[in-house]
């Protein structure tokens, strides 16, 4: 593990703090935790993109899963 220096604004220190004592935790993992999320938020919605843009970039085609339509299970009929 290594420690860092950050600068950060007072009022949001004062928050961390507050929230850091009512979950008992300190400022620091209180901090590892939100980057971690944060990160974690980041990378899902590069995916997101990039998901999105394939289908952009090559838009599904009604015919695409017509072949499966007879395998679907719906229940009783």
């Amino acid at each position: 593990m290594r420690t860092i220096q950050m600068t950060l604004d007072d009022d949001l220190v004062i928050a961390v703090d507050e929230v850091s004592e009512e979950l008992q935790t300190s400022r620091s993992a209180f901090t590892r935790q939100a980057l971690r999320e944060a990160l974690a938020k980041h990378h899902r919605q590069a995916k997101e993109k990039q998901h999105r843009l394939g289908y952009e970039k090559h838009p599904r085609v009604s015919e695409e899963f017509g072949d499966w339509e007879t395998e679907q299970a719906w229940g009783e009929e």
